[in-house]
């Protein structure tokens, strides 16, 4: 694939977004530029429902900003679209016809099922979820879309979001009971015209500034310890409990709470009970945050018509092999260290010396290709970095709880370096658990050893046969593997700790 650099200018009812990508000759992208202006155009829309002068003047004093910041970047190709403030003003046209007269930049408007479509894809690209309702609240409208099997199959606009509820509903910094009242009867009333959606009882994902809010208040809430938002999930009851406290506070108390914007401090609340409505009419139980929104969706658009496909055919593959490019792993090594963990698994399982699900097997898959990643930073460091890497930063297609797993198992050095990377998740983490993270990681640090050299000697890993206090392990080799046998017997030991048997290994040529 050609290199480029992609920009997008999402033009939406509450803010505007200046995004830049970058792409590189292995398709593996990255956001170099993430810029934002408060317009609040919905604000500057007029009882005849037009934009008024002002609110045009926004919009092209915005696009000059994004445009002298363009100009710094070799930026291949820009799409810039425009969303509901400027769609449904009565002069969308007038609108339109400033920015071709002012502005270098050329923006289309979306159809509300445009609107919804490039939100449903930027989910459905990022997240490991099959079957899913998502819902963008936007400033002047609200998307949901209800997807399976990563298809969707309704979508749908409304005409309000966070900032005509506020401005139609709610006329004081904090809603009275008679408002929300009001509020709350119109948002059933505007659910309950879509029959598809009641009571669906799959996850809703939250998509948008005011999703982002909500779930950076309830991490701040709980003292969340693993790093990054998307894909961050909460309860029904949690979703309630942070409205409830919300609505008690006057805004600028709301200004102060952690994880909340200063400027959604005015609408978090309309914001909010949109979703709670939502939950209540589907009978979902779990609500997911998602980074990935429109522009997102767009952008995937744009990266994967190169391949004539809509999504990603493993979301979680093309997020490991983003990761390694990004950290110039040797995939060849990484995927013999997923073949040989997987041997010595099989053998341990079908010897019943451990019980492992075809999850925890699939998790072992995925550690092996980030073991010791962080070993491109610094080699002495190599478990604390990849530990550091691994929980502070998103993997699309892993829940939070997966990419702890992972992380524990990708960075194992010993029981003790293990047992002090989980503190902080000691109230996630049962010891269980932990056991079973530990005796994965040995696994993996003994076949690590068993391809040190990296000239994939080793070509077969047997059970020869096992006591209560024994396993004999063969290793069957072509070629020199005496560095591989020397760091087998220096890693079995924590293997040995697991299972609570001494290995004896036995290198035999193929």
């Amino acid at each position: 694939m050609k290199a480029q650099k992609v920009a997008i200018i999402d033009m939406g009812s509450n803010s505007v977004r200046f995004v830049i990508y970058d792409i590189n000759n292995y398709a593996c992208y990255e956001e170099i530029l993430n810029l934002k202006v408060v317009a609040r155009l919905s604000s500057h829309i007029n009882d005849h429902g037009a934009m008024t002068p002002e609110g045009i003047e926004v919009v092209l004093n915005t696009l000059n900003k994004f445009e002298v910041v363009a100009r710094k970047y070799n930026i291949t190709s820009i799409r810039g679209v425009a969303t509901a403030a400027i769609r449904n003003a009565t002069n969308s046209k007038d609108i339109m016809s400033a920015i071709h007269k002012h502005s270098s930049f050329s923006v289309e408007i979306l159809s509300e099922e445009e609107e919804a479509y490039y939100g449903f894809l930027a989910v459905t690209n990022s997240t490991h979820l099959p079957k899913g309702i998502t819902i963008d609240i936007g400033g002047g409208s609200t998307e949901v879309t209800y997807f399976e099997n990563r298809k969707a199959i309704h979508l749908h606009s409304f005409p309000f979001g966070a900032l005509t509820l506020k401005k139609q509903f709610i006329e004081t910094d904090s809603p009275s009971e008679s408002e929300w009242a009001v509020l709350r009867s119109y948002l059933q009333q505007q659910f309950s015209t879509l029959p598809w959606l009641k009571d669906k009882k799959a996850p809703v994902i939250g998509i948008g500034g005011s999703a982002r809010n909500l779930g950076l208040i309830h991490q701040n809430i709980v003292n969340y310890p693993l790093s990054g938002l998307h894909q961050y999930e909460m309860t029904s009851e949690d979703v309630f409990s942070i409205q409830g406290k919300l609505s008690s506070l006057s805004l600028k108390e709301r200004e102060k709470v952690d994880g909340l914007s200063k400027d959604r401090a005015d609408i978090i609340l309309p914001a909010i009970a949109a979703i709670e409505e939502l939950i209540l009419y589907t009978g979902s139980t779990s609500f997911i945050v998602s980074n990935k929104g429109l522009r997102d969706g767009l952008f995937y658009e744009k990266l994967l018509e190169t391949i004539d496909v809509s999504h990603f055919p493993n979301v979680t593959h093309e997020s490991f092999y983003q990761l390694a490019v990004t950290y110039q792993l040797d995939s060849t090594y990484q995927k013999r260290l997923s073949v040989l963990s997987s041997y010595l698994a099989t053998e341990l399982i079908n010897n019943k010396l451990i019980t492992l699900s075809e999850t925890d097997l699939t998790h072992l898959h995925w550690a092996s290709h980030v073991f010791y990643i962080g070993n491109t930073i610094h080699p002495e460091s190599k478990s604390q970095h990849t530990f550091y890497l691994l929980t502070n930063q998103s993997i699309n297609g892993l829940t939070h709880m997966e990419r702890l797993a992972i992380a524990f198992m990708a960075s194992f050095r010993s029981r003790s370096q293990l047992k002090l990377y989980a503190r902080p998740f000691r109230h996630w983490v049962t010891k269980e658990e932990l056991k079973k993270y530990e005796l994965m990681g040995a696994l993996l640090k003994l076949c690590y050893g068993l391809n040190i050299s990296k000239r994939d000697v080793v070509k077969r890993i047997q059970i020869d046969f096992h006591t209560e206090t024994m396993i004999g392990l063969s290793i069957y080799y072509d070629g020199d593997p005496y560095f591989e046998e020397f760091h087998a017997s220096k890693y079995k030991k924590h293997l040995e700790r697991c299972l609570k048997r001494t290995i004896s290994i036995q290198f035999i040529q193929n």
